[in-house]
C-alpha cells in the first residue's frame, strides 16, 4: 500500500524531490527475496503481490535516479 501511495504522490507532484531511492530500491530487493523464499512461484497472488510489488519499487527507485521533475538547479535532498 505505500509503495503505491508513494508512486502516486510522485506522479501528482510530478517530482521526486525529497524521496529516497536506496530505501525503495532494498524495499524491491526484500520483496522479490521474499517471493524466492515463499517457493510458490507459480501462484497468481505471490507473483501480483510480491514481484508486482518489487516491479512499483524499482520504478520509484528509478524515477529518484533520473531526478524525475528536478530542475538542475535544485538540488535533491538526502
Amino acid at each position: 500500500m505505500a509503495t503505491l501511495l508513494q508512486l502516486v504522490a510522485i506522479v501528482r507532484k510530478r517530482s521526486a524531490a525529497g524521496v529516497d531511492w536506496v530505501t525503495w530500491f532494498l524495499f524491491g530487493v526484500a520483496n522479490v527475496g521474499l517471493y524466492i523464499y515463499t517457493e510458490k512461484y507459480g501462484d497468481v497472488q505471490s507473483v501480483v503481490g510480491l514481484l508486482g510489488s518489487a516491479l512499483m519499487d524499482f520504478a520509484i527507485a528509478s524515477l529518484v535516479l533520473v531526478n524525475y521533475g528536478i530542475e538542475a538547479s535544485q538540488s535533491p535532498s538526502d
